[in-house]
């Protein structure tokens, strides 16, 4: 069981630090970010919202554990790091690694705190 909890809390945190470090970027980089979106055809518009939303989706997973807001976020994050990772393969910029080792985290983060909470 401690192994467990040890295992879900690093996944846990390390995707947290990447989300938290995502959404500075798109606070405080606006203008690189901005030319991300405009390669991946995303109109810029979206770039507070959707840094608002992974700030949020990292409070669900922390403060929410065992609730539906928390399987909520899961399930967000999940589909970000897949479109993430196909919009990266269509342009071509070989910068889907991020959004693939995010995946990973969080899928290891969803089970571990499954694991937990039996």
């Amino acid at each position: 069981m401690k192994t467990n909890k040890i295992i879900f809390y690093v996944t846990t945190g390390l995707l947290s630090l990447l989300m938290l470090f995502s959404a500075g970027m798109y606070f405080f980089n606006h203008a690189e970010v901005a030319g991300m979106f405009k390669s991946f055809g995303y109109p810029t518009y979206i770039i507070y919202p959707y840094g608002l939303a992974k700030v949020l989706g990292v409070v669900a997973l922390w403060f929410f554990r065992g609730k539906a807001i928390n399987e909520w976020a899961y399930a967000g994050f999940f589909f970000a790091f897949i479109l993430a990772i196909f919009a990266h393969v269509m342009i071509n910029d070989g910068a889907q690694t991020g959004a693939i080792v995010a995946l990973v985290l969080l899928i290891a983060s969803y089970v571990f705190s499954k694991k937990i909470n039996e």
